[in-house]
């Protein structure tokens, strides 16, 4: 398939992998960013939320538009304006290109963005499915804001499609190469009751999800994009540390401490969702890593780091 897809938070981890994988499956990309660097590897146009400017050339040019856009959850503790900062990075881009698309002849196919499984709260040991209840708590309520700005795409008749993704596992970035570290300096350890769900997803199995997702359009609505076996965050501690080849050291980081130290923004690693990846096999997606160490194995591995 060929066509020209516009990804805003192009230059992310997500954006710059799933750029590769397009071009190398004959897309042609764009990235919508708020600087238009002239010497970037991607044609570049401009955006300025706080403006509400978008470049008049974007939607002209878009078969695809896909939204990974939003300031991450993990960079500094949680203040206010760091709170403010997190939910408008996510929802005020989206709202600006629904208003642009809505006064534009445009010629967009497709509209796919980026949710998070934070949307589900703390499920403990529940499994939980797209239709389960939504969590009360801060990640949650941004969630389900992010979803509703995208589902007003669906208003213009643009076919929508959203990915809950779980924790994205890559060495270039994201929650990996933190929860490494310790492990690397033999003082690995779980994190609280270590008892937490961690649902993942391996980078390339999401962009090839996200590829999939442009080329099938039975891809509407929201699903869960995780791999299928998640597994305690003490489970993926011991994971991590066999494919390093690094002892643990047999206790846990204390609730309280990682409390003290990060304040609200402790709920990101204490505490956890168990999600089915249920929806998207029946898609007919297969997934190249279907459990965690054969994921941190494809990063670690002895072979790998040759």
């Amino acid at each position: 398939m060929s066509g020209k897809i516009l990804i805003t938070g192009g230059t992310g981890l997500i954006g710059s992998r799933l750029s590769e994988l397009l071009i190398d499956q004959g897309y042609e990309v764009a990235h919508l960013s708020r600087q238009a660097n002239p010497y970037a590897h991607y044609k570049t146009f401009r955006w300025d939320l706080d403006q509400e400017y978008i470049d008049d050339n974007v939607l002209g040019y878009a078969d695809y538009i896909i939204n990974l856009a939003g300031a991450s959850v993990a960079d500094g503790k949680w203040t206010p304006q760091r709170k403010k900062e997190i939910l408008e990075s996510r929802v005020k881009g989206i709202n600006l290109l629904q208003k642009c698309l809505s006064q534009t002849n445009h010629r967009v196919k497709a509209f796919i963005s980026a949710s998070a499984i934070g949307i589900y709260g703390d499920t403990g040991n529940h499994l939980v499915i797209e239709e389960s209840k939504h969590g009360t708590d801060f990640l949650a309520s941004v969630t389900d804001q992010w979803e509703n700005a995208a589902n007003q795409l669906q208003e213009l008749l643009i076919r929508t499609c959203i990915f809950r993704i779980g924790i994205v596992l890559s060495n270039k970035g994201g929650a990996l190469p933190q929860m490494a570290k310790p492990v690397k300096l033999m003082a690995g350890a779980p994190l609280g009751s270590g008892k937490q769900y961690i649902s993942w997803i391996h980078i390339d199995d999401l962009c090839h999800l996200f590829i999939q997702a442009i080329e099938d359009t039975r891809y509407k609505g929201v699903f869960n994009a995780v791999a299928p076996s998640p597994v305690t965050n003490e489970e993926f501690t011991k994971a991590l540390a066999e494919v390093m080849h690094k002892p643990l050291t047999g206790l846990k980081v204390p609730a309280f401490g990682l409390k003290m130290m990060l304040g609200e923004m402790s709920e990101v690693v204490l505490e956890g969702q168990r999600v089915s990846c249920d929806k998207i096999l029946k898609m007919g997606f297969t997934f190249e890593y279907n459990t965690v160490y054969q994921a941190l194995e494809s990063f670690y591995s002895p072979q790998k780091s040759k």
